[in-house]
């Protein structure tokens, strides 16, 4: 899969990226999670109005990975004040990485963990951080891989089902 294509995500690309934000969540969390709590969630968390407000915050990104002009998935970073949790200016948080069920272990994942890297680099951030739910394996099993350790806990509210999230950082300098 080297033709793969990074490309940042503009407002008029706002219904794909509802699209592909809505599909990977579900594909990943619907089989252990309540069908009340994911709806609650995408109805507040990944609604076409608060994705445009994200599209729109100065402090967040979007990028999505293309395959022949496909979306198999995408990234989401945040600086400064929009992060979700430190809000350290020498920070940048990896907020989502999602890629499509079908393309998983297909290099994707690591592809868009690059791309992070390579802008927390560009804006001379110190670390890198995020936040996996601690029962997710395979993506604390990937960050791990990828130089993130355990530094911290945080709640993450699945709809009304209160999860707790491992806080991962990559010390970059």
């Amino acid at each position: 899969m080297n033709n793969i294509v990074i490309r940042k995500a503009e407002t008029q690309d706002l219904k794909q990226l509802q699209e592909i934000s809505t599909e990977t969540f579900v594909q990943t969390f619907a089989e252990v999670n309540t069908k009340e709590d994911m709806d609650k969630y995408l109805a507040e968390r990944l609604s076409v109005t608060q994705l445009f407000a994200e599209l729109n915050d100065p402090g967040s990104d979007f990028y999505f990975a293309l395959l022949n002009d496909q979306v198999i998935g995408y990234l989401k970073t945040n600086t400064g004040a929009a992060q979700t949790e430190l809000k350290e200016t020498d920070g940048l948080e990896v907020e989502r990485i999602y890629v499509l069920k079908e393309f998983k272990g297909k290099n994707i994942g690591p592809v868009l963990l690059d791309k992070a890297i390579e802008i927390a680099h560009d804006q001379k951030a110190a670390y890198i951080w995020l936040g996996v739910w601690e029962e997710n394996y395979r993506a604390i099993r990937f960050y791990e891989k990828n130089g993130f350790s355990v530094f911290d806990k945080h709640i993450f509210k699945l709809g009304n089902d209160e999860q707790t999230d491992l806080m991962m950082k990559r010390v970059l300098l």
